[in-house]
Parts: C-alpha cells; sequence; structure tokens
C-alpha cells in the first residue's frame, strides 16, 4: 500500500490554505496536480535543452530528440503496446478521438453502425456525431441499468452493421468500469473496431492494451501528473498505416513535390509541425513517478478510499449518488446531488470550506439528461488524497446541508 501523506510532500500546491482551510482537492477527473519531478522537468528542458526535435544535428536539438523519444518508449511500457510506431503524440484524449473518427470517415457508409454509450464524454459523442452525419452512418446508443452500462442492452445493438464501437473505460461522473475486455471480443466478433477513451482509467489502474486486445487507446497526460496540451493516442500499427494524417504540415513528410507529397513512417506521419516538447518530455517524468508507486498500489489505495467514504455520503440524509452503489464496483469517481442545493451553489460552500469539487454536466450532457437532472457535483479522488480528506468532504457537505436548511 502507498503512504499517501509522504506522497503529498512531493506535491507543492496541495501545501497552501483556500479561504483559511487547508486545501482538499478532490477535482481529480478534471485535472491533477503535479509533482516537483514533473515541474523540474519542464523547467530543465527550457533551461538547458530547448530546441526542436528531429530536425538539428547540434548538441540541444539532439538532446531535445533523445528525451522526447525516451517519453514515447515510456508510454509503449506503459501501455503495453508492441512498438512505439503505435504511440501517437497528440494534445489529449480529444484529440485522439477525433483522429479515430476521422479514420472512421474514410471507411464508413451509409447503414453502418457507430456504438457508443449515453455515459460518454462529449469528446467520444460530437466527433461520432461529425463522422456518422458526413457519411449516413447510424450512431446507436447503449443505455444503463443499477447505475452502469447495460450490458445487455449493448450486445442487443452490436450487430454485423457495427463498425466502430467507442467507449469510456471509466466513467467520469458515474464512476463505473466497462468491461472492456469482455466487449472488445464481442465487437470483433462482429467486424468492429473498438475504441476505448482511457482518459479516467489511465491515470488510475495498470493497462496493456495487447492484453485488452483494443485497436484504439486514448489518454491525457494531465489527468496523470503530467501537463495539459499532451496526450497519446494508442492504435494497432496496421491499422494506423491504414489511417490518413489529420493535419499537414512540417515534420510529418517524406518529401514535398509541387502537386503532391509523401508522408513519414509512423509515428511522425501524424505528429505535424512543432510538437509540445516539454510537454511530451514532462509527461515521461510522470509516468516515472506513476511507475515508482505503482499502478496496482495506486488502484488499491482509491479503492480504499471509495470503500471508506462511499458508505458515510450514502448515509448523508438528502444525499443523492450517481453510479454503482457498491463500492466494489465503482472507481474513485462520485457524483452526488443535495436536496434543495444547486451543485454550483453546493460547490462554492466546499469551497469556502477548503474543499476543492467540480459542478455542472461534466461534458457529459446526454448522461445527466438521461438522469433526469440538470448537474450534479462531482469528487474524484488520486494517490496523494488521504481518509483524512474524505472526512472533510463528508463534514462539508453536513455542514452545508445543516446551513442551507437553516436558510430557509
Amino acid at each position: 500500500m502507498l503512504d499517501a501523506q509522504k506522497i503529498r510532500q512531493d506535491f507543492p500546491i496541495l501545501d497552501q490554505l483556500v479561504h483559511d482551510e487547508n486545501l482538499v482537492y478532490l477535482d481529480n477527473a478534471a485535472t491533477t496536480q503535479k509533482p516537483r519531478s514533473v515541474l523540474e522537468t519542464i523547467e530543465r528542458y527550457y533551461r538547458e535543452d530547448n530546441a526542436n526535435v528531429h530536425r538539428g544535428v547540434h548538441t540541444l536539438a539532439e538532446r531535445a530528440t533523445a528525451q522526447y523519444e525516451a517519453s514515447r518508449e515510456k508510454l509503449r511500457h506503459f501501455l503495453n503496446a508492441k512498438s512505439t510506431k503505435e504511440i501517437l503524440f497528440t494534445r489529449g484524449t480529444t484529440t485522439g478521438l477525433n483522429w479515430v473518427a476521422h479514420f472512421a470517415e474514410q471507411t464508413l457508409q451509409p447503414d453502418d453502425e457507430v456504438l457508443i454509450s449515453v455515459m460518454e464524454h462529449h469528446s467520444n459523442i460530437i466527433p461520432w456525431q461529425q463522422a456518422c452525419q458526413k457519411t449516413g452512418a447510424k450512431l446507436v446508443y447503449a443505455y444503463l441499468k443499477d447505475g452502469q452500462l447495460n450490458l445487455d442492452d449493448l450486445k442487443s445493438k452490436l450487430t454485423t452493421k457495427t463498425k466502430f464501437v467507442s467507449l469510456a473505460h471509466i466513467s467520469n461522473i458515474l464512476g463505473c468500469i466497462t468491461p472492456v475486455k469482455e466487449i472488445v471480443e464481442l465487437a470483433h466478433e462482429v467486424g468492429a473496431y473498438m475504441v476505448v477513451d482511457g482518459a479516467q482509467s489511465a491515470p488510475h489502474m495498470a493497462i496493456d492494451v495487447q492484453e485488452l486486445n483494443c485497436d484504439f487507446f486514448t489518454l491525457s497526460g494531465h489527468k496523470m501528473l503530467g501537463p495539459t496540451g499532451i496526450g497519446v493516442l494508442y492504435g494497432k500499427e496496421d491499422l494506423l498505416n491504414l489511417m490518413n494524417p489529420f493535419e499537414f504540415g512540417g515534420e510529418m513528410i517524406d518529401f514535398v513535390y509541387e502537386q503532391e507529397a509523401t508522408w513519414k513512417e509512423l509515428p511522425w506521419k501524424f505528429e505535424a509541425g512543432t510538437p509540445n516538447i516539454a510537454g511530451a518530455i514532462a509527461m515521461g517524468a510522470a509516468i516515472d513517478y506513476l511507475e515508482t508507486v505503482g499502478m496496482d498500489a495506486i488502484q488499491a489505495h482509491e479503492d480504499e478510499l471509495v470503500a471508506y467514504v462511499l458508505p458515510k455520503l450514502q448515509a448523508i440524509p438528502g444525499l443523492t449518488i450517481y453510479g454503482p452503489q457498491n463500492p466494489a464496483e465503482h472507481a474513485g469517481v462520485i457524483a452526488f446531488n443535495l436536496d434543495g442545493v444547486h451543485p454550483h451553489d453546493l460547490a462554492t460552500a466546499l469551497d469556502y470550506l477548503g474543499v476543492a469539487v467540480r459542478a455542472g454536466h461534466h461534458c457529459a450532457q446526454p448522461l445527466i439528461t438521461h438522469l433526469g437532472i440538470h448537474s450534479a457535483a462531482r469528487a474524484s479522488f488520486y494517490l496523494y488524497n488521504t481518509k483524512e480528506d474524505c472526512d472533510r468532504l463528508v463534514e462539508a457537505l453536513l455542514e452545508t446541508k445543516e446551513y442551507f436548511n437553516g436558510a430557509f
């Protein structure tokens, strides 16, 4: 088991007061805080090695390129991809999903279908809406049962017409874990490609893309201790070879003629222009940190926090929790509403008590509508959170409930 109190010492931002209260940061599903090693890596790159990659032969350029490609190898190992050719640097999960949907536009035909779920993030809905509108394909939704994906409903809608299945590994509202490996097998049986939105899973559990056998897997660096503006799209090499680049320009070309051009080999044909070099290198430092702690230890720690706090939250009168009610089925994302209190007011009240949570539709409006609500508050946990943080959340909710009940 990891020592969260010791880990907290590596995160300078957590050592501060908010409204004269010690900060309890529970908005990790939106973005995570950064350890000193990541912050120092960014500074060191700009201070000592700042140069463009893949282009220069001088010392700074060679050092920058070596670090950039070393981070790609770290991510290959982290995901257990077969080759660094399968690791594409992106701006984040959103970019990766857009690239895959763009690939779908190359292959989808009228009467084909794309299967997603009602609990998807907008980044895993809108690109598919656009792809289907452009090609005449149909976008099909699987729905929920007992606060999580209804697997029977998904199976009934998975047919030979289905060409792509794209699902969140962990819902950013419900906190439920999708049985991806089982669904991959079902998708491949009907000849469909399987796309996994790993934004909420890659930071919190060990991922093995070969074991999952998914065709594509996306993640965001900023949700796993890295900087913003950097992410990864994993794709099987044979599929990436079939994909057309999404952007064109310098860096991704082999040779340019007056009327046409040829592309570099994988992975560089997808990385047009000057990349987020500092972000990629710092993401490698984040992977180093996570692997030093251990992904299994991180998942076990978060499971322990959920098992501790979920019953306490369920015991608060008037608090509605969305998603699975069994802690064993729940990742470290818990969305809730308090009777009579708007979620934004609730989040503001918690902030005055030093507890940072998110409120709103969480970029998942179809799910919010399906749940029959307008918005929700959300607490999300990570490796530096403690049971004391959980207690502070519960105490702050009770104090807020008492305040609003007295106000009316």
